[in-house]
């Protein structure tokens, strides 16, 4: 019995970890990510070992990011866009975080 409610608290704070490392971004327009197209709407963002995994109700979709920490507070998101559709980062408001998609080629300028 001990052994099971220690599993159960260990998942329950797993599950809750995992919940934590996810941001909440609205993408105000159409975008493309890494040749994946969006839909404007409200998503969830967590990224880990080199992906994003970007989730809209039940679907998501893994694309190749990293996760930066800038020096200075954000306080709205941000977002970078190349040819009015390629996200390339988003500066997560209220946090230090900046996620940038990685490119093909590996270049990015800064948020």
């Amino acid at each position: 019995m001990k052994k099971t409610l220690i599993l159960s608290l260990v998942a329950l704070g797993t599950m809750a970890f995992a919940a934590s490392n996810g941001y909440k971004v609205t993408l105000l327009q159409d975008s493309v990510i890494e040749g994946k197209s969006f839909k404007a709407g409200d998503y969830k963002i967590s990224v880990e070992n080199g992906n994003a995994v970007i989730k809209q109700g039940k679907e998501s979709v893994q694309v190749p990011a990293r996760e930066e920490t800038v020096p200075e507070k954000v306080y709205s998101t941000q977002m970078r866009y190349t040819d009015n559709s390629n996200l390339q980062a988003i500066a997560v408001g209220g946090t230090h975080t900046r996620i940038v998609f990685e490119a093909p080629t590996g270049t990015h300028s800064g948020l």
